[in-house]
């Protein structure tokens, strides 16, 4: 009994090691054949200086582009051939709340918000990749978004992320990647102590930053003019204190600071507009500007600054005394000013719109081109996303449409997030597809 339990066990112990061999060779095999796609006879809207190719193909391998119009005929695991439609980099939401907010009128479905936010703020850490928003989002052609806070009581709403519209559990692409602050008209008090306190952060950060190296230096001049060591040097230097470890939201504002991080204002009055500039001049900062009402009237100053905005395009009224000039023709201005524009829908139920929304830019003096570079190549270049374009080394996140991406009657034929295909059919489709489904029950009882 004991030899026959003996063998059973030593079998048992052999059967797991080539179990798990299996596995590991399973799992090096699906790695080594990721497959690679060859997208031929397209019209491919770049969204670079190429602008249309005519007739193009794409060659897609391990998530990546690595060849556009390649001159010979690559080998590739999978060939499709897009009949001559317009293919474009997939589109780019952002700032809205995508995978933070379910259902806006719950307040136990929304996590964009809290009252203590500040700064150091992390909405990452409750996105819901498989928030129901996400496929019905890629059914307007949007792959990748920036997804921001509402933030709280404090001016600095917290830290953006970057997901992609996989609804896998890793679409997490970066987190903390850009600081959200607002400033403007205020219910109570001045709009006049926002603006004031993001000048003394930053001037107070960076006397920090200047002392704590006056020091460090002093250190070094010291330890240089000590060269003979006494027992009373040694004790001193065991004694000293290590310099103090900066706080996490003096991490983030040192970070802005060396232009390792951006920081995105909410801001409408041209006034506040300028303000920011100089705040951007004195400190160096990587500024981006977002609303922007009445931009236009600053357009020069924020070309020499060289500030972009994010816009949206549909805003054609007042919403507040801040923003007595946008117009529909607001994009098509700065535009033509120089002025880089991006635009984003911040409706996060309604994000898919974004495509209408650059739509009606183009029929309000902005060209088709430079419609498309809003909510691709523009805003991944605002947000430094490795997407966008269609080029070689970007992320391989396509859209094939069928027909004008900005038409209504248009809709995504496929779509590729890092080289993968993705379905756009979403609970809409299915609850569209129950109710109209024949049954001997009352439309509503459908099975």
């Amino acid at each position: 009994m004991k030899l026959n339990k003996e063998l059973s066990m030593t079998l048992s112990r052999k059967i797991a090691q080539f179990s798990l061999i299996a596995l590991t060779l399973v799992v090096a095999i699906g790695s080594a054949q990721a497959k690679s796609l060859l997208i031929i006879n397209a019209t491919i809207y770049t969204a670079t200086n190429q602008g249309v190719l005519e007739h193009a193909s794409v060659l897609v391998d391990n998530g990546k582009i690595v060849a556009v119009n390649p001159t010979d005929t690559p080998k590739s695991d999978e060939v499709f051939d897009a009949q001559g439609k317009i293919l474009t980099p997939g589109l780019i939401g952002a700032m809205s709340q995508l995978g933070l907010v379910e259902v806006s009128a719950i307040s136990s479905t929304r996590d964009a918000r809290d009252k203590k936010a500040k700064i150091t703020f992390d909405p990452s850490l409750a996105f819901n990749p498989l928030s129901t928003v996400i496929p019905y989002t890629r059914k307007g052609g949007i792959t990748s978004s920036i997804v921001g806070p509402s933030g709280g009581e404090s001016i600095f709403k917290g830290q953006t992320f970057v997901v992609d519209l996989s609804a896998k559990f890793d679409s997490v692409i970066a987190a903390n990647t850009a600081v959200v602050a607002v400033i403007g008209a205020k219910r109570k008090g001045s709009r006049a102590m926002a603006i004031q306190k993001l000048f003394n952060t930053f001037e107070d950060a960076e006397k920090k930053i200047a002392k704590a190296k006056k020091d460090k230096a002093d250190k070094a001049d010291k330890a240089k003019a000590d060269k003979v060591k006494t027992a009373k040097n040694k004790k001193k230097a065991k004694d000293a204190k290590p310099a103090a470890e900066p706080k996490r939201d003096e991490k983030i504002i040192n970070a802005m600071l060396a232009g390792k991080k951006s920081l995105l204002v909410y801001a409408d009055r041209a006034t506040d507009i300028l303000a920011l500039i100089k705040l951007k001049k004195r400190f160096k900062l990587d500024l981006v500007i977002l609303d922007a009402g009445d931009a236009e009237l600053v357009a020069k100053q924020l070309v020499a600054a060289k500030v972009p905005v994010v816009i949206d395009a549909m805003r054609d009224l007042p919403g507040s005394f801040d923003s007595l000039h946008v117009t529909l023709q607001t994009a098509a201005n700065l535009i033509n000013a120089g002025v880089k524009v991006a635009f984003f829908n911040q409706d996060t139920h309604n994000m898919y719109q974004l495509r209408f929304d650059a739509g009606n830019a183009v029929a309000n003096g902005v060209s088709k081109q430079a419609a498309l570079a809003a909510i691709t190549s523009n805003i991944a270049d605002i947000f430094h996303l490795n997407t966008g374009k269609v080029a070689k080394g970007q992320a391989a996140d396509l859209v094939l449409w069928s027909g004008d991406p900005f038409e209504l009657s248009t809709h995504v034929e496929k779509m590729w997030i890092a080289g993968d295909e993705y379905s756009t059919d979403a609970r809409q489709d299915k609850l569209r597809n129950r109710y109209l489904k024949k049954s001997e029950l009352p439309t509503a009882y459908n099975k």
